[in-house]
């Protein structure tokens, strides 16, 4: 072994070597000009490739969970026309992201938060470079480069030309990515498992609030007939009403994307919500000129809003806690009236029928969108006050006890995905070699 010269690397075997990505690769990836809004989505044309689009399992491409661009927009860039075997990385939202494409259906293209890597000669074959961006290698890199800081939530594509990685002969390259197929594959069995262990308990965790919030939180109630489809029969004393007669006002983020910067002022999209809050850690950073704009547009959402998000992925919600960010159009911002508690807004959006509406809704198109129209238009069941209380307790408690043994889950799938992430660098790094190498 030798010392490779590079810190997040250490030791390498004697016939490996470093080598900068920018000597061997070329980095594309859509610039700010060209850069696009929500509203040039159309259901028919190129595909348009997000961070959301990425199967983080197989290292593949949902080609069903994509959106589509006119055929101007995907002429107006041919340097990230994809193509079979491209490499794409997020620099945006969830960094590190990669996937290889396969199976491309039409003309494909990407949006500003996926980068395409594709060889300049034959120094290295695609998938060793895909193992590399998903192991310790790169991470330990790019923490290095950014401080220490795990908030950050942008990848430079300068700062990934100046990656050194460590690399052996493309024999050897063959047979570590045999290895790690093999390996990875099986890990990946395990790790499937605890996913729909989790899966299961998330089923669990929207029937209980789905009972709750068409049933209230009695074990036994008296129903009455009422002549909406998706709330066919609810107490009572129940109202069904559509949502923009239950919050007083349902508006969305910026329809135009500023331009990121390393530091800034905070902008959320969808990939910054998820378990039912804002992670305000992850957002994107603006300028602070940006930042006023957007104030003064109303996407600034109030404490006390529900946040829907209504692109790519569509369903997820937040109550707003703090309000120290902007956001982006993917992103609806539902204010409740004073007959609709905010929490008990977010269950009902959070409950089966809500989501079956939302699914509904995108009329069997490709494209993950819902409209603010739409939205508008989604019925719930809303209590009186002092019930949503009740229900809200209800709930609170039995979602609780879920919540704990999803978390246990989550840190059981966070060990195995943290051992295959480790056992991957091993074999990148030389560090341990495969049968006829050592």
């Amino acid at each position: 072994m030798k010392d490779s010269g590079i810190k997040w690397i250490g030791s390498i075997p004697d016939t490996w070597n470093v080598i900068k990505v920018k000597y061997h690769c070329s980095l594309k990836g859509r610039i700010g000009w060209q850069g696009l809004t929500t509203d040039e989505y159309v259901d028919e044309g190129p595909f348009l490739i997000t961070g959301t689009d990425f199967n983080v399992n197989d290292g593949v491409i949902n080609w069903d969970s994509c959106m589509h661009v006119s055929e101007w927009r995907y002429d107006q860039a041919p340097e990230i026309q994809v193509h079979n075997g491209d490499l794409l990385i997020t620099k945006d939202g969830t960094v590190g992201k990669v996937a290889i494409v396969t199976n491309i259906v039409d003309k494909t293209t990407l949006n500003s938060g996926v980068m395409v890597i594709r060889p300049k000669e034959d120094a290295y074959e695609t998938k060793f470079l895909y193992y590399v961006l998903k192991s310790e290698e790169f991470w330990k890199w790019f923490h290095y480069i950014n401080s220490g800081n795990t908030t950050i939530s942008h990848l430079y594509q300068h700062d990934l030309n100046h990656f050194y990685y460590a690399i052996t002969d493309r024999a050897e390259q063959r047979a570590i990515i045999e290895f790690l197929d093999q390996k990875c594959q099986q890990a990946d069995v395990i790790i499937g498992k605890v996913k729909e262990q989790i899966e299961l308990l998330h089923r669990a965790r929207a029937s209980f609030i789905s009972r709750g919030t068409t049933r209230g939180s009695a074990q036994d109630c008296q129903l009455v007939e009422t002549r909406n489809r998706w709330f066919p029969q609810v107490p009572p004393n129940w109202k069904v009403m559509r949502l923009k007669y239950a919050c007083e006002k349902i508006t969305d983020g910026s329809h135009f994307s500023p331009a990121l910067q390393e530091e800034g002022e905070t902008y959320i999209t969808v990939t910054n919500i998820h378990e039912g809050k804002v992670h305000v850690d992850e957002g994107s950073k603006i300028l602070a000129a940006d930042y006023e704009k957007l104030v003064r547009a109303g996407c600034q959402p109030a404490i006390g809003d529900v946040l829907l998000t209504k692109d790519g992925t569509i369903g997820r919600t937040a109550i707003v806690e703090t309000n120290n960010y902007v956001l982006l159009s993917s992103i609806a911002i539902l204010t409740p009236t004073k007959e609709v508690l905010p929490k008990y807004l977010q269950y009902a959006l959070d409950s089966h029928l809500s989501q079956m509406q939302m699914l509904d809704s995108k009329g069997g198109s490709a494209l993950q969108r819902i409209t603010l129209t739409k939205i508008y238009n989604y019925f719930i069941a809303v209590p009186p006050v002092e019930e949503q209380r009740n229900i809200i307790k209800h709930l609170d408690k039995k979602c609780s006890v879920i919540d704990r043994i999803m978390k246990e889950k989550q840190n059981e799938l966070n060990i195995l995905e943290k051992q295959k992430k480790s056992l991957i660098n091993e074999y990148i790094t030389g560090k341990k070699r495969v049968k006829g190498y050592a």
